[in-house]
């Protein structure tokens, strides 16, 4: 019987081809810019469009706020009044007269043509202020969500401190705002030092890492 010899076959040793100079920090650039744009197509409120920065322009009065309206020599005529849901003033000896939508420079006007045709004052001198804005609203991720008066110059981060401030879920970055533009509604994502107007509604997101 012969006996069997056990065969040793050599192992073959399969180089690794050499990278290219500069390969792997191009790799890895290319790996975080990837990582960066999933993040950001990920991240919250990514589908809104940017809102449009629009010249402020002179204030036009909404439903809601409160005017104070000065008819000098006519105490009867002078009183604080308030737009109501029909976006009208009701003022004794005139009724009501539309204000939703104008300046208070217009309403002054208006209401000075009114006294005029009524005969209640031949030349009639008359000072609108506005006494209280629309309030803005705050959902989403801050402490205490709501309605909160507005305030001239308020920003959405002055608006997020009035709300409590963030949560530490709150994406602190950037947030979006709806508000109403030549009657039409309009949301867009913002920065934070945004400027806000009265009736917003200010969203602060949730993140998601």
């Amino acid at each position: 019987m012969i006996p069997s010899i056990p065969l040793q076959v050599p192992k073959m040793q399969v180089a690794n081809p050499p990278l290219k100079q500069g390969a792997g920090p191009f790799r890895s650039k290319v790996g975080m810019a990837l990582v960066c744009w999933l993040l950001a197509a990920c991240s919250p409120g990514s589908n809104l469009p940017k809102l449009a920065v629009t010249p402020p322009g002179p204030y036009r009065l909404g439903v809601g706020e409160n005017v104070r309206v000065i008819t000098f020599g006519e105490e009867r005529l002078t009183g604080q009044f308030r737009v109501n849901d029909r976006g009208d003033i009701a003022i004794p000896l005139l009724g009501t007269i539309p204000a939703s939508g104008l300046t208070t420079t217009e309403l002054e006007q208006s209401i000075a043509k009114q006294l005029s045709a009524k005969k209640v004052l031949l030349n009639p001198s008359v000072s609108v202020e506005v006494l209280q804005y629309r309030p803005v609203f705050i959902p989403g991720e801050v402490a205490k969500p709501g309605e909160y008066p507005y305030q001239p110059g308020m920003t959405v981060l002055t608006a997020v401190a009035i709300a409590g401030g963030f949560t530490y879920r709150a994406e602190t970055g950037y947030a979006s705002i709806l508000r109403k533009d030549d009657g039409h509604a309009v949301e867009g994502r913002v920065p934070r030092g945004m400027g806000v107007r009265p009736g917003d509604v200010i969203d602060i997101f949730e993140r998601y890492f």
